[in-house]
C-alpha cells in the first residue's frame, strides 16, 4: 500500500464556496454611473453577495454602489437595501458579481432563511420571515485563547501591574477587616489610662503668701529650698496671747508685722506642678507643690469597664502607648480594684508594671492600653525566624 503524501492534492473543502449560491426570483435596483435608474434580474443570490445582469453598463470592479433587493412573497413585496462591491464584470455576457457589505444582522438572518428555505424545496411565507426578524440567530465570538501571545511586551506589563496592583489591594482591605474583628472580639481597651508615680504634697504651714524658688529646670535636691511664705505675726501667736495683751493698739501692731519661712524639699525630687501662683494667698494645709521622686521608676493606671473583669485579672500580660511616643510597650497587671459608685462598681482601675523602666518625667501622660486575649502565635513567630524564614 502507498502511504506517500501528494503535496499537489488539495481537499474539497479548501476549495469549495464559502457560501451556498441558489437562484431565487429577485430584482435589483439601483444607480448606474451616470445616477440613472437601473432595474436588473438576479441570476443567482447567496449570503455573501450575488450576480445580476447588468447589459451593458459601463461598470467597473472595486465599485460601491447602494441598491435595493426586491422578492415577493405571498405576493407581498419584501425589499432589502444593500451595498453592493463590484468584485467581476464580464463585458461579454453583462453578468456582474457582487459581494454584500456592512449587511445587518436581520438582513442576513432574512437571505439565510429565504435560502435555506428555497434549498429545501418549502414554501415562504410572509409569517416565516417575519419570526426570523425577531429572533436572534447571532451568538458571541468565542474568546481567543492564545495564553497573551497576541498583546505587546506594553500590554502585558500593563495587566501584570493591573492585576497584581488589585491584589495588593484586595490584600490590603482583607488585613484591615481581620485587624478589626480581631480588635472587637479578641482585645481589651481601656477606657482611660496615665503615667504615674509615688509622689509628695508639700503644703502651706500658715496662711499666707508663696513666693516660688524652683529653678527652671524644676529639680530640687533634698533640702533645697522650694519657696518663701511670708505670714502675719498676730496669726503665728495666736492662741498664746494672754487678755491684757488683746488691746486694739497690740493687735495692730501684731497685725503689721510679718514672718517669713522658707518650703524645702523632702527628697530629690522634680517638681511636677506648682498648685499655687507667686503671690497668691494660700491657707494653712493648701498643697502648694506636687513632687516625684527622681530615678523612680512609674507606673501606668488605667480603667476599664466592669464587664472586662475576666480580661484584666492580675497578671495578665498588656501593650501599651504613651502620648508623644511612636513604640508600642508591653508590661503586666500587678492590681486591680473597683471604683465604688453608688451602689456597685461599675469600673474596674489596675495597676500596671512595665517590663522596661518608664522615666519619671512621662509622669501624668495619657496611655493607650490593650488586653490581647486572642490565640498566641508568638510560637509560630519564632519558629519561623528559626527557620530563617
Amino acid at each position: 500500500m502507498n502511504t506517500a503524501v501528494n503535496a499537489n492534492v488539495v481537499h474539497e473543502s479548501e476549495a469549495q464556496r464559502q457560501h451556498a449560491r441558489v437562484k431565487i426570483p429577485a430584482k435589483l435596483r439601483f444607480f448606474g454611473p451616470d445616477q440613472t435608474p437601473v432595474e436588473a434580474r438576479v441570476i443567482d443570490l447567496s449570503a455573501g453577495g450575488l450576480a445580476f445582469n447588468a447589459g451593458q453598463l459601463p461598470l467597473k470592479a472595486g465599485d460601491v454602489h447602494k441598491a435595493r433587493l426586491q422578492f415577493v412573497i405571498d405576493n407581498l413585496g419584501l425589499a432589502m437595501d444593500v451595498e453592493l462591491q463590484i468584485r467581476s464584470y464580464d463585458r461579454q455576457t453583462g453578468r456582474v458579481g457582487c459581494q454584500f457589505q456592512n449587511l445587518e444582522p436581520q438582513d442576513i438572518s432574512t437571505l439565510r432563511h429565504l435560502i435555506t428555505s428555497h434549498l429545501a424545496g418549502d414554501i415562504v411565507s410572509m409569517g416565516e420571515v417575519l419570526a426570523t426578524l425577531q429572533r436572534d440567530n447571532f451568538t458571541k465570538a468565542r474568546k481567543v485563547k492564545d495564553g497573551g501571545s497576541g498583546m505587546t511586551p506594553f500590554g502585558r506589563l500593563k495587566a501584570v501591574t493591573f492585576s497584581a496592583g488589585v491584589f495588593v489591594v484586595g490584600l490590603v482591605a482583607a488585613g484591615f477587616i481581620f485587624k478589626s474583628v480581631y480588635g472587637m472580639y479578641f482585645v481589651s481597651h481601656a477606657q482611660a489610662g496615665l503615667v504615674s508615680v509615688p509622689g509628695m504634697n508639700i503644703t502651706m504651714p500658715r496662711d499666707g503668701t508663696v513666693q516660688s524658688l524652683i529653678k527652671s529646670d524644676g529639680v530640687a535636691a533634698k533640702g533645697a529650698p522650694l519657696a518663701t511664705f511670708s505670714t502675719s505675726m498676730l496669726d503665728v501667736l495666736k492662741g498664746h496671747l494672754e487678755e491684757d495683751q488683746l488691746s486694739p493698739a497690740k493687735v495692730e501692731e501684731l497685725f503689721g508685722k510679718q514672718m517669713t519661712g522658707t518650703l524645702t524639699s523632702p527628697c530629690d525630687c522634680t517638681v511636677a506642678q506648682q498648685l499655687v501662683a507667686d503671690g497668691q494667698y494660700a491657707s494653712k494645709g493648701d498643697v502648694i507643690f506636687q513632687l516625684v521622686p527622681r530615678n523612680t521608676q512609674a507606673t501606668v493606671d488605667a480603667r476599664f469597664s466592669y464587664r472586662q473583669f475576666g480580661d484584666v485579672r492580675p497578671g495578665t500580660p498588656v501593650s501599651f502607648q504613651i502620648a508623644g511616643e511612636d513604640k508600642t510597650r508591653t508590661g503586666k497587671i500587678v492590681s486591680s480594684t473597683s471604683l465604688k459608685s453608688a451602689d456597685l462598681s461599675s469600673d474596674i482601675r489596675v495597676q500596671i508594671q512595665p517590663d522596661e523602666p518608664l522615666d519619671s518625667n512621662l509622669a501624668g501622660r495619657p496611655v493607650e492600653v490593650n488586653s490581647d486575649r486572642g490565640p498566641n502565635l508568638n510560637w509560630l513567630i519564632d519558629k519561623a525566624m528559626a527557620a530563617g524564614l
